[in-house]
């Protein structure tokens, strides 16, 4: 029930909560099999001066913030758009990201701004990188107990080739205006 995500109480001085990317021992093997990170390295240039002023160890682990509960009040008392704004500036400026290794810059300027300053969400709540390699599965006990399915990487389950589709197939919920059907992906051929 998503009413549990957002009764979540933050702690005091945090303006949101995300699942660390190292919370979830079970699902450790098959995100590095597919060259997933999981740590500052893997999303930071620490190369540039700036990303070293900063202070993160390039070890510390990461998170994924496409599920976080946010307080808004807090998040407008800490200016956190302008943190993320001014971070996303200096990376067009300076190209501070590994992009190549990150796999874009959404993430990199949130990791920034919250480093060292989220609460932490169980990792049920955002089971992430099913759709990052055809050949990566999580195990079935990981999949059952998980409260929320994110699909981030090439790989979704509406397209050909799809991964984890019988997860999807069991929690798609159906469009209740009738506009949207669900479809089992064909292949290309």
């Amino acid at each position: 029930d998503i009413q549990d995500l957002f009764s979540i109480r933050l702690q005091p001085g945090h303006a949101a909560a995300f699942a660390s990317d190292c919370d979830l021992p079970s699902t450790h093997e098959m995100v590095r099999s597919v060259g997933m990170q999981t740590t500052y390295m893997g999303f930071l240039d620490y190369r540039k001066q700036e990303i070293r002023d900063l202070g993160i160890n390039p070890r510390d682990c990461t998170f994924n913030p496409g599920v976080f509960v946010a307080d808004m009040q807090e998040w407008r008392k800490q200016k956190i758009t302008k943190q993320l704004e001014r971070w996303m500036e200096e990376n067009f400026r300076q190209n501070l990201y590994s992009s190549a290794i990150a796999g874009g810059v959404a993430t990199p300027p949130m990791l920034i701004v919250f480093h060292g300053k989220f609460t932490t969400i169980d990792p049920s709540w955002n089971v992430r990188h099913l759709g990052w390699s055809p050949d990566a599965r999580y195990p079935d006990s990981v999949l059952d107990e998980a409260n929320l399915l994110h699909w981030n990487g090439r790989y979704k389950p509406w397209k050909y080739p799809g991964v984890h589709l019988d997860a999807w197939e069991r929690w798609f919920i159906p469009d209740p205006t009738g506009k949207f059907s669900l479809l089992r992906p064909q292949s290309d051929s």
